[in-house]
């Protein structure tokens, strides 16, 4: 019978900077793959409240005419560097191609910087929230230095040193830069409308959007120009999501990593090589 590593005590003997990639891995495959999957999710939604962003997103119209390979293309990219880690081959790679994809837009080095914070920040404070025990300080500085890390190698500049002052940063630049405009929701919308196809039949989708600004920040639903949920949908969320989490923590946890396989990207059921990630437009135009 296959035994369960004490991640407890292997991620308090790593060192959270050298050993950032490892516990980011633990993290995200062993501990917490479903919370840290729906935590990024809703990370997007933040980079979508930031004008410049959403306004450039929206003229690319990936989110609004290529929203499942859009979601797709974000995932496996996020997926591939936090398997096999940025020092490796497969890793480098992705960024590479990452680095690549962006390169097509005027992108300001600030929105890269925030949208950087948004990979830490947002997966701790969900996991703190929602997940079945709270992050380990090694865990938050480990996914502090792994994404500060593969900021460097996309070649971001002025990237704080220190976990409090790239928070400090990302919140200073929501309290500034959040802000509805016209192309908020319209890149905002499909992408709601994908992730809750995931669960429910489109029929369904208006019952459901509740649920979904029920995770969101005042904030933030004041951005992306959403109403705000009753305080029994709140409620309703809170102690749904509480149930599940006291439910895990009696359980028996994971024993191997719960990493995506082909099949769950519908964009690429048989398989995908890094020179196919990226807009249709961009794979025509390179062919």
């Amino acid at each position: 019978m296959k035994k369960r590593i004490n991640v407890e005590k292997e991620i308090d003997r790593l060192d959270p900077q050298k050993d950032c990639q490892r516990i980011a891995f633990l993290t995200s495959f062993l501990e917490f793959p479903w919370d840290m999957t729906r935590a990024l999710e809703l990370a997007l939604f933040r980079t979508f409240a930031v004008p410049s962003i959403a306004t450039l997103l929206d003229k690319t119209q990936q989110f609004s005419d290529e929203t499942q390979r859009r979601y797709d293309d974000t995932a496996i990219i996020v997926n591939e560097i936090l398997v096999n880690g940025y020092k490796s081959e497969r890793g480098q790679n992705f960024i590479k191609r990452m680095n690549r994809i962006h390169g097509q837009y005027d992108i300001s080095n600030e929105d890269f910087l925030y949208t950087l914070s948004t990979f830490v920040f947002v997966p701790i404070r969900w996991i703190d929230r929602f997940g079945w025990r709270k992050t380990y300080d090694n865990e938050r500085l480990a996914l502090f230095h792994f994404w500060r890390k593969v900021g460097l190698l996309m070649r971001i500049k002025d990237i704080p040193e220190t976990y409090e002052a790239f928070e400090q940063f990302s919140l200073s630049y929501e309290d500034k830069m959040f802000a509805n405009n016209e192309a908020t929701q319209r890149v905002a919308n499909p992408t709601r409308d994908l992730l809750l196809s995931f669960y429910l039949p489109k029929p369904l989708f208006t019952y459901a959007e509740p649920l979904v600004y029920a995770l969101m920040d005042d904030k933030l639903l004041q951005a992306m120009g959403y109403p705000q949920p009753s305080s029994t949908i709140k409620a309703l969320v809170e102690v749904l999501m509480r149930t599940r989490a006291k439910a895990l923590r009696i359980l028996p946890k994971n024993k191997s990593p719960k990493i995506d396989s082909f099949s769950q990207y519908r964009t690429y059921p048989d398989g995908y090589s890094v020179e196919e990630i990226g807009p249709k437009s961009m794979i025509e135009k390179w062919m």
